[in-house]
């Protein structure tokens, strides 16, 4: 088993305190005072390096390990290009913020750009992670008069959780019946193998997230929108460490800046 493959599997045991106290995140500022574009996967090659090296790595059963590759092995057979493709139509959708609020797609389109980006919940850190990148990001996406909107299949007391304590200034809708994760094509489902082994290496219960009897978890992706709905840059991968670097989104939404 490589190194990678073992990496994979022990953050989803790593709440976001112990990630950020070991391996804090490097923002750092341009010199004329302008904020530098955060690098994501930089940021994890810091956090897996600090997570497994010394007496404090993390550790878990092989029998586990194996239930855990063997699923994503799966998932990547089973979806090996996820997600809506550029060019395609953006589904409409309105789902409730932490708040009880209804947010339309539609309705942010009318504003401008919209930057769409599906995670799995607050129990993951490298979810997390992006958002902390998105976070620094979002000063640039709004020059370009886009609207930033993350998805999660968590309930909303747990976004309200992740909003109070990072204080996450952008929306983030609970999709709790997983329509709308399925319509951009990202829906799969923890098997019970998968389940008991993430219980019993992590403690970790997808359902005391997501809800009584709900699994499903989208594949991480983000969409960039176009104001008459038209998906003009996407990314989704199996491996949820990969996420799309705030980068490329800036530069998908560069050119869209200039319709406006």
């Amino acid at each position: 088993m490589t190194q990678t493959t073992f990496l994979q599997h022990h953050l989803l045991s790593v709440s976001l305190a112990t990630a950020l106290s070991l391996a804090p995140l490097q923002l750092s500022h341009a010199a004329d005072g302008a904020t530098a574009i955060p690098n994501y996967a930089e940021q994890v090659q810091q956090l897996e390096k600090k997570l497994y090296t010394g007496e404090n790595a993390l550790k878990v059963e092989k029998p586990d390990l194996d239930v855990m590759n063997q699923a994503a092995s799966q998932l990547a057979a089973d979806m090996p290009q996820p997600g809506l493709k550029v060019g395609e139509k953006a589904p409409d959708f309105a789902l409730k913020d932490p708040y009880g609020k209804t947010i339309r797609l539609s309705d942010q389109l009318k504003k401008g750009p919209v930057v769409l980006v599906f995670y799995r919940g607050a129990w993951c850190p490298y979810c997390n992670l992006q958002l902390h990148t998105l976070k620094d990001t979002l000063p640039e996406i709004t020059r370009y008069g886009a609207t930033l909107v993350a998805v999660t299949p968590q309930m909303p007391d747990k976004s309200l959780g992740q909003i109070e304590k990072d204080g996450f200034p952008f929306e983030i809708l609970s999709d709790l019946d997983d329509r709308v994760v399925k319509s951009y094509n990202l829906y799969w489902e923890v098997s019970d193998k998968l389940d008991n082994a993430y219980k019993h290496s992590f403690g970790l219960d997808i359902t005391a997230f997501n809800g009584p009897g709900r699994r499903g978890l989208p594949v991480p992706g983000t969409f960039i929108i176009d104001r008459d709905g038209t998906i003009r840059a996407a990314y989704a991968d199996t491996d949820y460490k990969k996420r799309m670097e705030p980068a490329d989104i800036l530069a998908a939404l560069k050119p869209l800046a200039k319709k406006r």
